[in-house]
């Protein structure tokens, strides 16, 4: 075999080889949403004995500039030594963040959403066991324009008590990419706007720290404070 082909083959192999990186490289980053968090998650209501619910979020989502489409894994875990018990995740979005799907979940009605909210999603987990979890694979628009939150209580399946509650807690970002393919957002980070003049974040959604339900008769103690959602009306009659 000639050096001339033998260099030849070579050169192929290698593009080929680099071809193969780049590619398992890119689907790698589309896939990566970093290490799953509790940033702004609170206990609420005394679950179980032996049971220790929480839920995660990505510390990273990626929002593609054109679409204003992204993509969210939302987690449940049970860190007790015991079963959960029938139990629902719940997955709110607020203000720029608007939830648009989350598989094996049903739209929550918008008389039920708490007020400032503008979508949610009811997801039944079911019987979670001691050291399991579940993830939800949440799909959302977000208007970089503007800052979004995201909110998800964990509730007995008839919502009488939330043993655990995340957020609404912003994802944003202080250095907006309005020229690239998709802006990076880090959770618990209040957004930076995109458009010109965007030194001071508007004032979306109801502005108070106390969001009231409407018909669900629950309440939400948002931003950095990690809310707690419950229903007065509810534990009145039980």
């Amino acid at each position: 075999m000639s050096s001339r082909r033998t260099a030849g083959i070579a050169g192929s192999l290698v593009m080929a080889s680099f071809s193969a990186v780049l590619v398992l490289a890119c689907t790698a980053a589309a896939d990566d949403q970093g290490t799953g968090s509790d940033k702004g998650g609170k206990a609420v209501d005394e679950a179980p004995a032996g049971v220790k619910l929480r839920t995660l979020l990505p510390e990273r989502i990626s929002v593609d500039n054109s679409s204003k489409k992204t993509a969210i894994t939302a987690t449940v875990k049970n860190d007790g030594s015991k079963d959960s018990g029938d139990i629902r995740l719940l997955v709110v979005g607020f203000d720029a963040l608007k939830i648009t799907g989350v598989q094996g979940c049903s739209a929550i009605a918008e008389k039920n959403l708490p007020e400032g909210a503008n979508s949610g999603f009811s997801c039944p987990v079911g019987t979670l066991a001691a050291g399991r979890s579940k993830s939800y694979a949440v799909q959302a628009a977000y208007d970089l324009s503007k800052a979004g939150k995201i909110c998800l209580p964990v509730q007995t399946t008839d919502g009488k008590k939330t043993f655990w509650q995340q957020g609404p807690v912003p994802f944003g970002t202080t250095n907006p990419s309005p020229n690239a393919p998709a802006t990076p957002l880090l959770l618990g980070t209040d957004n930076k706007p995109v458009a010109p003049g965007g030194d001071e974040l508007p004032k979306t959604g109801v502005g108070r720290d106390l969001l009231p339900l409407g018909a669900a008769g629950a309440a939400l103690i948002a931003a950095g404070a990690a809310g707690v959602w419950w229903s007065q009306r509810r534990r009145q009659e039980a």
